[in-house]
Order: structure tokens, then sequence, then C-alpha cells
């Protein structure tokens, strides 16, 4: 019954950010996202990097964050020119949300389901790692 009521959860959680994420393709077709972001979603989407992301890839973005000494698997570093060529806008949300275990990554980056219906904080979390290339 705990392994069904899993499933169905997870099964939710990645229908809701493939909504969120329309399929990988944006207007260009190319994995950006065209969701409409807010001030308020920006503001959000600040408070939750500080509060949850931070602690392991840094205030930076670097993947220098205090907890990131502790862990095997290090965190990502979004400074990183070449990762963020690498991947679309769509990728990066989905991690958001499903976490790293849900897009195949370490299972040490946490998911956030609870962000799964809000795809304007989605899409400005995903601005903020945007924004740390160098």
């Amino acid at each position: 019954m705990m392994c069904i009521k899993f499933t169905t959860t997870a099964l939710a959680t990645a229908a809701l950010a493939i909504a969120i994420t329309g399929c990988g393709k944006g207007a260009a077709g190319d994995g950006s996202s065209t969701v409409k972001i807010t001030a308020a979603d920006r503001t959000a989407a600040h408070e939750i990097f500080t509060q949850r992301c931070a602690v392991c890839h840094g205030q930076f973005g670097r993947g220098d964050g205090t907890g990131a000494a502790a862990l095997a698997v290090k965190p990502r570093n979004y400074s990183d020119a070449a990762w963020q060529k690498s991947v679309t806008d769509a990728d990066v949300e989905r991690t958001i949300v499903l976490g790293g275990a849900g897009v195949g990554k370490s299972a040490l980056m946490a998911p956030n389901p609870d962000l799964a219906d809000k795809p304007g904080v989605v899409a400005a979390l995903r601005e903020k790692v945007r924004s740390f290339v160098e």
C-alpha cells in the first residue's frame, strides 16, 4: 500500500512538473520557460534559495555552501558556464521541483514538491540559477 501511495505521489509530482515546464518547450521550442515571473515570485524565490539552496550551493551558487563540505557528491556550481550551456531552462526547473533523484542525479538534492503548483516561483528560481554564470 505504501508503494502505491509513493508511486501515485511521484507520478502526480512529475505530472505537475511537466505542466510547469510545458514539456520542456518554450516559445522557441528550445526548452526555455515562458512563465511570467512577478516581483512576488522573485521575492519568494530569493527567500527559498537563501533558506533551502544556499546551504549547499552557496550564496553565490558556486557549490560552496556550509553544508557542501559534508557531502560525498558536491553540489552543482552554477557559475560554471559550460554547465549552464549544457542544460535547458526546463531541465533546471524539473530539478528544482523533483530534486536530484527525480531527474537521475544525486538524491542528496532534495525535491521541492511544494513548488509544483507555483510555476512563477520555480521560473524565478531558475532565473536565479542562471544569474550565477560567470
